[in-house]
């Protein structure tokens, strides 16, 4: 068995921490590119969003690397995502590649129903080895995420502009090499503190939140960096989903109440009153709870999400008064068209603040 499964940021790097502990054969496909989109986008169904067609690409990259079972995210909600790894492996049975896609889906049995699928796949090792193997995964996302949350400060004020980006590519790598629990913390030590040495004054610099669709808000390539354009401009991004903080409500039950998506759930009661799929009913609470801590909120979607569509009409009628920019992501995005919006929207903010001290 040889397994591969889809891009989406780092993600590959606590799947390849565990399955090499489990001396599982894993197979990663090249970083999202122009060739990977050019695949999804040739052999996708008219009408299906960015998600799909990357995720069908990184499916046929893994298949011609000789991986024969792919993982796909799954599950029965709302959103066509839990569609799409049954309409992918039949495209990839009509291309020719014997391979079957195995279900990631954890809405039903949470943590337990992703061990049990890491057991089946490891020809079923000991429980203690895949407990210690999951821990070591997990303790790697949580280095990734720790890192680029403080990357994510000190871009808007570092002193020469790219440093952090450079720094964040040497960190991300030596996360990946770390092969035990106390290399993987001496790493996260070593380049936080190199981060907080790069910065150039106490500046208070505009602070834009970013929220929307899951995957385009985690995968660079398919928002085309906009994390990094925003901290070439000068901007502090807070993103709203990290992977690390979605297994805590995802994977594990909360015993002590309500979490942060409880609270944004809540948040968006007054203005949509149920689920509606995908993460629209979160890109309205997002707004309605954190208004208050943005100078700005960039809304991220797939072009033909309905959920988000949905999002994009609810936000305007909260009485929050706070500018959103939403950005619809699909092949047809282009890098210049999108800097113009993303520098027409700053001067907006910086406006808007300067007018805010004067008052």
């Amino acid at each position: 068995m040889r397994i591969g499964m889809p891009h989406m940021g780092n993600l590959y790097i606590p799947f390849k921490a565990l399955f090499q502990r489990l001396d599982i054969d894993f197979v990663i496909p090249p970083v999202n590119n122009q060739r990977t989109l050019s695949l999804g986008v040739r052999h996708s169904p008219e009408g299906m969003c960015i998600p799909f067609k990357l995720t069908l690409g990184n499916l046929i990259e893994a298949a011609e690397l000789g991986a024969d079972t792919l993982i796909m995210p799954a599950g029965s909600g709302i959103c066509r995502l839990g569609y799409y790894a049954k309409t992918q492996e039949q495209i990839l049975q009509d291309l020719g590649y014997n391979t079957q896609i195995v279900c990631l889906g954890v809405s039903q049995r949470k943590l337990f129903g992703l061990l049990g699928m890491i057991k089946r796949l490891s020809n079923n090792a000991p429980w203690s080895k895949i407990i210690s193997a999951f821990r070591f995964g997990l303790a790697k996302l949580n280095a990734v995420d720790r890192i680029e949350r403080a990357v994510q400060k000190v871009r808007p004020v570092e002193q020469i502009k790219g440093t952090a980006n450079r720094i964040f590519a040497r960190a991300i790598k030596a996360i990946e090499r770390a092969d035990d629990h106390n290399t993987l913390k001496k790493v996260e030590k070593d380049y936080t503190s190199e981060l907080n040495q790069v910065t150039k004054n106490d500046s208070q610099p505009l602070i834009v939140g970013i929220t929307g669709e899951f995957y385009v808000l985690l995968e660079p390539f398919s928002n085309l960096d906009i994390e990094k354009e925003l901290g070439k401009l000068g901007v502090e991004v807070r993103r709203t989903t990290f992977i690390s903080e979605w297994t805590k409500f995802s994977l594990f039950l909360n015993p002590l109440g309500m979490n942060e998506k409880d609270r944004i759930h809540k948040a968006a009661l007054p203005y949509l009153k149920r689920d509606i799929g995908g993460d629209g009913w979160e890109s309205v609470g997002e707004k309605v709870l954190h208004a208050k801590d943005y100078d700005g909120l960039i809304h991220l979607a797939p072009f033909t999400c309905m959920p988000e569509i949905v999002a994009q009409n609810i936000m305007p009628s909260t009485k929050e008064h706070i500018p959103v920019l939403t950005i619809l992501c699909d092949e047809q995005l282009g890098k210049s068209g999108m800097l113009t919006r993303l520098e027409a929207f700053v001067d907006l903010l910086k406006h808007r603040r300067r007018a805010k001290v004067k008052v």
